[in-house]
């Protein structure tokens, strides 16, 4: 299961709502408007004034200009508009050595005068020639240059960064217009044969797609579509494709904008951009609008610790406004996504809004077959590629997960030289989606090798004599990500739904085996356990705690958001606030360490019973660095 559509799209109209569309540069034969053209105009502009109208002699006092006249001194007048400008007779220069001796100029006098008969007659008196000078073009390039072309470039500039803060988020012009994408009718590919893996969500949906299509069949009867579906479920599993895949199957128009989208640094454009988005979805019903992380926008106003009427709270309350605003008949469909239902105010959930919810869980080994078949369609595998055993090898990976380890195994084929995918391509993509990438010129000594070979042995062989423990599929010492000088790969065969209490020790037996089998072979340990004692304290804890498995707690769960530890994928949120006493949580920390001592002198007796075992299985390892699955079966004969 991919996150978008599979075919590339042509012709869709994709466009933002609410802001100007700047030009395609395409039209204009190429060229791209850049902040180098604007210094290059600057400069260029800055280099003509200076040459052409800078040079401006300073003025003097009128009757310092007319004095001038009266001594002889100006002999030539030029008269406009706005000054006049008194030419002197040519003077002798310095002699400089090397230069004719007539070498001659001017001096010149600007004086902002007043023209009346007593100055005509002193000109005439003085025998100065005098003409008056038109400077109307003078006067309009003055204004070009002075005004116009410095406005216009700073508005080009303007334009130039509101378009990058535009793209940031920070136009401060369009802020109450949505950001919402509209992909026209007919443009979306997506169909729900491009969807696995998700049966139940799909017929769930196929009553919203029939609506759209056939309206009249369920108003003629009385009946209502729900205003509003919620996709949950955890990332990756397809929340978003198939919300596609509904817009695609109707052929409506599909506005999608994300949560976040909605929110800025403004009071009151979070609701300005939800009314904008409604107003433009009615203006083009039957569509469908799809608001991907809800809970961005959604999240519940109880527990609003700052207090007061924030932005987002604002912007919820519209929301909510709005979809009690639409008649459910119109053909305005809202699908919305989250991750994070538990957060959702209860006001979102309620009936009239939105009121189905659709689960989008992790696929089963069916649907995980299934979302191997779609994204490997494009890939050439080789014939003996087996799909089901990568789907046995992947429990617990969501649909982006299997996209991408589709994608690896294509890349390390043609890394190898290959034409074909062959099954090891899936294999090694699987390990590096897991483990990490390997680093094979990472240089270890000898003494940590052993200590890395022991480790390991150790916890495959827990793994092997512990019932219920999922079977190891390598064992390997070649050092990957971050930080792991080796790693044990242990894969369901079966999807798990429920634990049991001696599974749940077993894992923990599984996770201290490496720690027991360098105490027991080398007599001390080293700090190469840290990750599993953080995983073997976390699966103690969550049985006091969550499971009610504990002595003195027994059947009473002691935190009130307890989440099931299946799926090798899922993360625990971290409790900030303990729901407990003080003496409650001593007694937590004292069972915990008891419980984790007993286990681990049970792994350390096991490991001593079979020494001989752990000995020639780590020397095997440190010759071949990596064992599989069959060649591990074959030296503990199970």
């Amino acid at each position: 299961m991919n996150d978008g559509d599979k075919k590339p799209k042509k012709n869709g109209l994709r466009f933002p709502f609410g802001g100007p569309q700047l030009p395609d540069p395409k039209k204009f034969g190429g060229w791209k408007f850049t902040i180098i053209y604007i210094v290059i105009l600057i400069v260029g502009m800055s280099l003509f004034n200076y040459v052409f109208m800078n040079r401006v002699n300073p003025t003097i006092d009128f009757s310092e200009f007319k004095a001038r006249i009266a001594s002889g001194e100006i002999k030539r007048v030029e008269l406009t508009d706005s000054y006049f400008t008194g030419y002197t007779t040519q003077r002798q220069l310095t002699q400089v050595p090397g230069l004719r001796s007539n070498l001659r100029a001017a001096n010149v006098y600007r004086t902002v005068g007043i023209l009346t008969e007593d100055f005509i007659r002193l000109l005439d008196s003085q025998g100065v020639g005098y003409y008056a000078v038109s400077r109307e073009g003078s006067a309009i390039l003055n204004i070009i240059f002075s005004w116009v072309l410095p406005i216009a470039i700073f508005f080009f500039i303007w334009r130039f960064l509101m378009k990058r803060l535009g793209n940031m988020g920070g136009n401060v012009l369009s802020v109450g217009q949505n950001r919402a994408v509209i992909v026209a009718e007919g443009d979306i590919v997506t169909r729900f044969s491009d969807v696995a893996g998700v049966d139940e969500a799909k017929e769930e949906l196929v009553e919203v797609v029939d609506f759209l299509k056939n309206p009249k069949k369920y108003t003629d009867i009385g009946g209502k579509i729900p205003k509003g579906v919620l996709l949950v479920g955890p990332p990756g599993t397809g929340k978003t494709l198939l919300a596609r895949a509904v817009a695609g199957e109707a052929g409506v128009a599909f506005f999608r904008m994300s949560g976040a989208d909605f929110v800025e640094m403004f009071v009151g454009v979070g609701a300005a951009r939800v009314r904008d988005l409604f107003k433009q979805a009615r203006d083009k019903a039957p569509c469908i609008i799809f608001i991907d992380e809800l809970d961005a926008i959604g999240k519940s106003r109880i527990n609003n610790i700052a207090g007061g009427n924030d932005e987002r709270e604002q912007t919820l309350n519209q929301l909510l406004v709005e979809m009690d605003g639409f008649d459910a008949t119109s053909g305005l469909i809202i699908l919305a996504a989250t991750n994070r239902p538990d957060v959702l105010d209860p006001a979102l959930l309620r009936p009239g809004r939105f009121d189905r919810q659709v689960l989008v869980d992790r696929p089963d080994l069916k649907g995980r077959e299934a979302i191997l078949s779609i994204h490997s369609k494009p890939v050439k595998l080789s014939p003996q590629v087996d799909l089901a055993a990568v789907a046995r090898l992947t429990s617990g990976f969501v649909g982006a997960d299997l996209a991408n380890i589709v994608n690896e195994a294509a890349l390390l084929a043609v890394r190898g030289g290959r034409t074909l995918v062959i099954q090891k391509d899936f294999e090694e993509a699987i390990e590096k989606t897991v483990a990490g990438l390997q680093k094979k010129n990472r240089i270890i000594k000898d003494d940590e090798r052993r200590i890395v070979a022991f480790h390991e042995t150790g916890h495959a062989l827990i793994a092997a004599f512990t019932p219920g423990s999922d079977p190891v599929q390598k064992i390997s010492i070649v050092p990957r990500g971050f930080g792991a000088l080796g790693y044990t790969l242990q894969m369901p065969v079966e999807d798990r739904y429920l634990m049991t209490e001696d599974e749940l020790l077993g894992k923990i037996n599984v996770l201290l085996g490496g720690r027991a089998a360098e105490e027991l072979v080398f007599g001390k340990i080293s700090t190469g356990a840290a990750n599993d004692l953080t995983k073997a304290a976390d699966v103690a804890r969550r049985m006091i705690t969550d499971y009610g498995m504990s002595a003195r707690f027994k059947n009473v769960a002691l935190t009130q958001r307890g989440a099931s530890m299946l799926g090798t994928h899922e993360q625990r949120e971290p409790q900030f606030q303990r729901e407990y006493s003080e003496s409650t949580q001593q007694y937590i920390d004292e069972e915990m360490a008891s419980m984790m001592e007993t286990q681990y002198n049970i792994v350390k007796t096991m490991l001593s019973e079979r020494r001989s075992l752990l000995d020639s299985i780590a020397a095997q390892l440190l010759e071949k660095e990596t064992l599989d699955e069959h060649e591990f079966k074959a030296m503990v004969n199970i």
